[in-house]
C-alpha cells in the first residue's frame, strides 16, 4: 500500500491516499466562500480527499478574521460553487466544522454574538482583528445548558447544510484548542456539572456533537479530528489523557464515524503524541485512520506499508504546491510557501503558486 493506492472511505472511492489537511487561509470576505476559494480548492483536487479550512457552524463559532461559515444560505451557495468545481476536477471533499469557542474576539464576530466556552478562562495570547489589529483574547461567557444544547444543534444543522452545499462529508474539529477540545481538556474545562471533571463528563460534548451529526446526515459521512497531547491555544496534557482518548474512541466506534484524523504537530516543535497511544487508537478504531504531521513521501509510504494508518494528510506543502500529488509521485522538488501570505486577503500567496 502506497500514497497512490486507491482507498475506500465509507461509500466514497478515493483515487489516492493523499489528504489535503484543513488550513485556515482567511480569504472568505464577510465569512462567505467566493470565486477565489473556488480556484484555490479546485487547483488542489488531485488529492484523494480535500478537507476544507475550519468553517463555523454558527455566528458564535466564528473566531479568526475572514473564516467561512456554514450557517447562512449565502454560505451554502458559495460552498456549492467550490464543491462543484472540485467534483468536476475529480476530487472528493469534506468540510471541517470548527466552532472556535474561546479562541475568538467580538471584533471578528457579527453584532449580537457571544464568545462562549466551557469555563470563564481566556485563551492565552492575542488574536488578529481587521478593525483593531492584535487584541488579547477576552474572557468567554460560561456556557449554560441551553447554550450547550443550542451549539450541538448548530453542528447538526451545519451538517445538513454541508450536504446541501455538495460536500461528501463533514470533519468535526475536535482538536487544537477549539470548542470540542475545550470541553475535553482540563486547561479550559473546569466545570463541576455533567460536562466537566471526569473523563466520561469531559468527552460528553464531543460524543453528543458526533451523535447529532450522525443523526443528521449519517455516520458514514462524519469524521473527527483530535489532538492528544496538543498544546495549541493553551491546551495541556493531564494524567488521564490516554484513558480519555481511548474512551472517546469507544464512543465514536459505537456511533460509527467513518474516520479519525490525528493531529501530531511534533514536527513543528509541539510535544510528541505518545506512539503507544497512537498505536492503541489505530488498533481500536473501526473506521479509517488519517495520519498527519510533517510527512514527506518516503515517510508516508513507510507508515502506510507498516499499516500505521490508512490515509496521510499534508498541510503546508499544499499551500505552495497545488500539484502536490503529482510532485509526490514524481519526486519533483517542492516549492516553499510564503508564511507572510498565509492569512492575508487576496490572491497573492493563495492561488498564484
Amino acid at each position: 500500500m502506497t500514497l497512490f493506492t486507491p482507498a475506500t472511505l465509507g461509500k466514497l472511492q478515493l483515487k489516492n491516499r493523499i489528504v489535503m489537511a484543513p488550513l485556515t487561509r482567511s480569504r472568505a470576505t464577510d465569512n462567505v466562500p467566493n470565486e477565489l476559494m473556488v480556484k484555490y480548492y479546485s487547483q488542489r483536487a488531485t488529492a484523494g480527499l480535500i478537507i476544507t479550512e475550519g468553517t463555523s457552524p454558527s455566528p458564535d463559532g466564528l473566531g479568526y478574521a475572514r473564516i467561512p461559515g456554514m450557517y447562512s444560505d449565502a454560505q451554502v451557495q458559495g460552498w456549492r460553487l467550490v464543491t462543484d468545481a472540485v467534483h468536476r476536477a475529480g476530487g472528493k471533499m469534506f468540510v471541517q466544522l470548527m466552532h472556535c469557542g474561546r479562541v475568538s474576539h467580538p471584533a471578528n464576530m457579527p453584532a449580537g454574538s457571544t464568545v462562549l466556552a466551557p469555563s470563564a478562562l481566556a485563551a492565552p495570547g492575542e488574536m488578529w482583528t481587521d478593525s483593531s489589529g492584535l487584541q488579547p483574547y477576552p474572557v468567554p461567557a460560561v456556557m449554560s445548558e441551553a447554550d450547550i444544547a443550542r451549539t450541538i444543534a448548530a453542528y447538526a444543522t451545519a451538517c445538513k447544510r454541508a450536504i446541501e452545499a455538495g460536500f461528501d462529508g463533514v470533519e468535526l474539529h475536535g482538536a487544537n484548542g477549539y470548542m470540542i477540545d475545550q470541553f475535553l481538556n482540563t486547561a479550559s474545562n473546569q466545570r463541576t456539572d455533567r460536562w466537566g471533571g471526569s473523563v466520561e463528563n469531559r468527552i460528553r460534548f464531543a460524543v453528543e456533537v458526533a451523535k447529532a451529526a450522525a443523526a443528521a446526515i449519517g455516520a458514514e459521512h462524519i469524521g473527527m479530528r483530535i489532538s492528544p497531547y496538543g498544546v495549541f491555544n493553551g491546551m495541556a496534557p493531564d494524567a488521564e489523557m490516554d484513558a480519555m482518548y481511548e474512551r472517546l474512541i469507544e464512543e465514536l466506534n459505537a456511533i460509527g464515524l467513518v474516520y479519525i484524523h490525528i493531529v501530531d504537530h511534533s514536527a513543528m516543535g509541539a510535544p510528541e503524541v505518545s506512539p503507544a497511544l497512537k498505536a492503541k487508537l489505530r488498533a481500536s478504531f473501526k473506521g479509517a485512520y488519517i495520519m498527519s504531521g510533517g510527512y514527506d513521501a518516503v515517510r508516508a509510504n513507510a507508515d502506510l506499508a507498516a499499516n500505521r494508518g490508512d490515509l496521510v494528510a499534508f498541510g503546508r506543502p499544499f499551500i505552495s504546491n497545488p500539484d502536490l500529488a503529482q510532485k509526490l509521485q514524481s519526486g519533483a522538488e517542492l516549492t516553499a510557501p510564503d508564511p507572510a501570505t498565509f492569512y492575508t486577503p487576496g490572491a497573492k500567496g493563495y492561488t498564484d503558486y
